[in-house]
């Protein structure tokens, strides 16, 4: 797992928080992260807290956006408002249908863009996040989901855990399906990976130990596991599917369980 960043505080956020900093602070500080001042620090990668929200910023790129989890506007809603909705590829692969309740495991949620569409189509979604960052963003994102739509964000579950021992511990059927998107290493240059995605990347590192969370998920859950592939890339643990939905650019491996 990579160095962790520090949180990055103006003078005035150190001395003075506001009572959305201070939360942030206590939540950065729960998994280990400390806060320093702005004029100290030689890492790069740093959070910051920006419009009451916590930030992934890349202080060696000029300009850089910051990387966010916003469940409230940009791609997620998006996909929400305009999106195909229970034809997304995504939630065909899941199985999701109107009406009956899905509990899903997202046991590599990423910035929750994927877990965002399960949810907003109805199901519950338990997220697992080992990366300390990626946990810290995501809980972000879920609080200021929750100050706008409250019912909707109760749909979420979000813990910070090693994804493959979660699974393990389960008694096995825990949940009906199991998503999986484990990080990709891109071969090719940056121009075709999105720059807050690079950043991403290269805060939690590749998921060397990808291949173990198939037979995991196997075993916790009841009905299916969809595996989330680039189109190019190899089957995950070399384990062949019972069926692929395609996409554009990726592939949805599902292992459908069997009585």
């Amino acid at each position: 797992m990579p160095e962790l960043p520090y949180l990055r505080l103006s003078a005035q956020q150190l001395a003075a928080p506001s009572e959305v900093e201070q939360q942030l602070i206590s939540l950065t500080s729960s998994v280990g992260i400390k806060p320093e001042s702005e004029a100290s620090g030689e890492q790069s990668l740093v959070l910051e807290i920006v419009d009451d929200t916590l930030q992934l910023t890349d202080l060696s790129v000029a300009n850089s956006n910051g990387v966010t989890v916003d469940f409230l506007s940009g791609q997620s809603q998006y996909r929400r408002q305009h999106g195909g909705g229970g034809k997304e590829p995504v939630a065909k692969a899941i199985g999701i249908k109107a009406n009956q309740p899905h509990t899903v495991l997202d046991a590599t949620p990423g910035l929750g863009r994927d877990a965002f569409v399960l949810a907003a189509l109805g199901a519950r979604v338990i997220m697992i996040e080992r990366s300390p960052v990626a946990y810290l963003l995501l809980a972000d994102g879920l609080r200021r989901l929750a100050q706008q739509e409250p019912e909707l964000a109760r749909q979420f579950v979000l813990y910070h855990a090693n994804s493959c021992d979660y699974m393990q511990q389960l008694a096995a059927g825990s949940v009906d399906a199991v998503y999986l998107d484990p990080m990709f290493p891109h071969r090719k240059k940056s121009a075709l990976v999105k720059k807050e995605m690079r950043l991403f990347q290269l805060m939690l590192g590749p998921d060397e130990d990808a291949d173990l969370l198939l037979p995991a998920a196997l075993h916790a859950a009841a009905k299916r596991v969809v595996v989330k592939r680039p189109n190019s890339a190899p089957l995950l643990a070399n384990q062949k599917p019972s069926m692929a939905i395609t996409s554009k650019k990726h592939r949805f491996d599902v292992y459908i369980k069997t009585a």
